[in-house]
């Protein structure tokens, strides 16, 4: 089967709606899309506040911070945002370890999460302090509440567009 997307012209929708017909998943798909409804912008992260959070942190900074995240060390950040932004080691390995599906075994956490120091040293303001802050003795991850509430933004437009989002590492991981 060969399948031809013209992403000059087709919109994501249209695109989708051919992979699933070609698939036999959807009814028919036109040939050609004339009379296609105008869609509607789909949001990104140039919809995202570009005001100073904090430390030169702002929602759209925050957004290409997580989607520049490893799949992992994104889940990760994503559970210490849910928890209100602090969270003992022990809470974040439990969760991870018993996830039925791509479960990050305990000693892998910290390995997990350098990415986390990586992509914020990419794409992060400059000079600003460790978005994920640890402390080693008190053995908890902690986030500051400005970056939790701009953290929460940038994950509700993930989950609206995961395709901007890094995806899966392409082979096995050790």
């Amino acid at each position: 089967m060969r399948l031809t997307i013209d992403t000059e012209t087709d919109t994501y929708e249209q695109a989708i709606a051919a992979v699933q017909a070609a698939f036999g998943l959807r009814p028919g798909v036109p040939a050609a899309w004339p009379d296609a409804p105008d869609a509607e912008p789909r949001p990104g992260p140039q919809d995202l506040a570009d005001n100073d959070l904090v430390d030169g942190w702002t929602d759209q900074l925050l957004f290409h911070m997580i989607a520049s995240l490893v799949p992992g060390a994104r889940a990760v950040l994503r559970r210490i945002t849910e928890l209100g932004g602090t969270a003992s080691y022990e809470d974040v390995q439990h969760h991870f370890a018993d996830r039925p599906t791509n479960p990050i075994p305990p000693s892998k956490i910290g390995g997990t999460l350098t990415s986390v120091k990586a992509a914020q040293r990419r794409v992060g303001p400059d000079g600003a302090g460790p978005l994920l802050q640890r402390d080693e003795r008190a053995r908890h991850y902690r986030i500051d509440d400005v970056l939790v509430a701009g953290l929460q933004r940038a994950f509700a437009l993930a989950d609206t567009r995961p395709d901007l989002l890094r995806g899966e590492p392409s082979g096995p991981t050790t």
